[in-house]
C-alpha cells in the first residue's frame, strides 16, 4: 500500500501502527513509506530505519518530487540500501487541472487541464538522474506515448528503470469524461487513443513490466459535485484490475493469460523482492482462482467502503470465484 495515510507513513512509530493493524486482517498487508518527511518534498525520512521496521520501498505516492536535489539524494540513499525508490511524474508547473487531459480539457471544459509534457519532462529528469547515480527507480501509473519512449530510451542506456501502468490507461480514453463524469476523473488523467495504444504496446515490448491498480476510493459526496474540477481525481481500482485486464488485453489479442498474469502477480513480487506470484510446492498459499471466460456485469456493489468505478455499467470478461490467503479462503463468489 501506498503511505498516503493520516498521518503518512513517514515515521518508524506511524509504520509500526500500520503494520500492526494490518496483523487483523485476512490478507497480506505490505507498505511503502514516505521518500520526504509527511510529503514535504525537501527532507527525506529515514530508509535505513524504516526499512529495518518493515517498510518495502519509498514513495510519495501522488505528489511528485520537484527539487532534482532531493531526487538525486534520494536515489543515492536508496541505492546504498539495496532498495529503490517510486515516483509519480508530473511538473506542477507545466500543469493546470488536474483529472482532465489536456486535449479534452480545452475543447470540452473550457479549461487548461493536465499536459502531456508534464509527464514525460519529469519522467525524462528522473530516469537521466537514475542513469548518472546507477541507482534504481520505478516509474508509477505513466500515461503517455511518449514516456514510454523515454523509459525505453533510458533503459536501453543501462539505466535502473522499471514502469507500471494502470488498467484505467491501456481500457480507456478521456472520452469516458463525458459519460461517466467525476468517476472517470483521476490522475494520471485518461489519455488519447495513440496513448492508450502506445502503453500497450510497452507491455508487450516489456518495456513496462508491472499493471498496479493506482486503486483510489473516494466516497460518492465527494465525487457527487456540482462543479466537475473541485471533486477528487481517482478510482476505486482493485476490484476491476483482472477484469480490465483480461477484457483489454487477453480477450483483444494483446497480450496471452499468462504474460497478463506476470504483471500483475510475478513482476511486482519480484520487483519488492516478495516470496509470491508463483505456484510450487511448499510456496506460499495466496491464489485467486477466477474464470476468465464468465462475463461479468459491473454493478454499485463493491466489497470496497467506496463504489466511484467509471466500469459501473460495463460488462467485462472474468469473475473471481476464490481468494486464498496463506492457505485460507478469505473471499468466495
Amino acid at each position: 500500500m501506498m503511505a498516503n495515510t493520516s498521518p503518512t507513513i513517514s515515521d518508524i512509530e506511524t509504520l509500526q501502527e500500520v503494520l500492526q493493524s494490518a496483523t487483523k486482517e485476512k490478507i497480506n498487508v505490505k507498505t511503502v513509506a514516505t521518500i520526504t518527511k509527511n510529503f514535504n518534498g525537501q527532507d527525506l525520512t529515514d530508509f535505513k530505519a524504516l526499512l529495518e521496521a518493515g517498510a518495502v520501498g519509498f514513495s510519495d505516492d501522488g505528489i511528485p518530487l520537484e527539487s532534482s536535489k532531493v531526487v538525486k539524494e534520494a536515489m543515492e540513499e536508496s541505492k546504498k540500501l539495496n532498495t529503490f525508490i517510486s515516483l509519480h511524474e508530473e511538473d506542477p508547473g507545466l500543469n493546470g487541472i488536474l483529472g482532465f487531459n489536456e486535449n479534452i480539457a480545452k475543447e470540452h471544459f473550457h479549461i487548461c487541464g493536465a499536459t502531456g509534457v508534464a509527464e514525460y519532462a519529469m519522467i525524462a529528469r528522473d530516469v537521466m538522474i537514475a542513469y548518472a547515480t546507477k541507482a534504481h527507480v520505478h516509474i508509477q501509473h505513466l500515461s503517455k506515448e511518449e514516456s514510454v519512449k523515454v523509459v525505453e530510451f533510458a533503459q536501453g542506456l543501462g539505466a535502473q528503470v522499471t514502469a507500471e501502468v494502470a488498467p484505467q490507461h491501456f481500457s480507456k480514453t478521456e472520452a469516458l469524461l463525458l459519460t461517466q463524469g467525476s468517476n472517470a476523473k483521476m490522475n494520471p488523467p485518461l489519455r488519447l487513443e495513440s496513448d492508450r495504444r502506445a502503453v500497450i504496446e510497452g507491455l508487450k515490448s516489456g518495456v513496462i513490466t508491472v499493471i498496479a491498480t493506482d486503486h483510489a476510493p473516494h466516497h460518492a459526496d465527494e465525487k457527487n459535485v456540482e462543479d466537475i474540477t473541485k471533486a477528487p481525481s481517482g478510482m476505486t481500482g482493485l476490484e476491476t484490475s483482472l477484469s480490465l485486464g483480461l477484457t483489454y488485453l487477453v480477450e483483444a489479442g494483446e497480450l496471452s493469460l499468462m504474460e497478463l498474469l506476470e504483471k500483475m502477480t510475478l513482476n511486482p513480487a519480484k520487483l519488492y523482492n516478495f516470496e509470491a506470484g508463483y505456484l510450487a510446492e511448499n510456496g506460499p498459499a495466496d491464489i485467486t482462482i477466477f474464470d476468465a471466460n464468465a462475463d461479468r456485469l459491473v454493478d454499485s456493489h463493491f466489497t470496497s467502503k467506496a463504489a466511484n468505478s467509471p466500469f459501473i455499467g460495463e460488462t467485462l470478461k472474468g469473475q473471481v470465484k476464490y481468494t486464498i490467503c496463506k492457505g485460507q479462503i478469505v473471499y468466495q463468489n
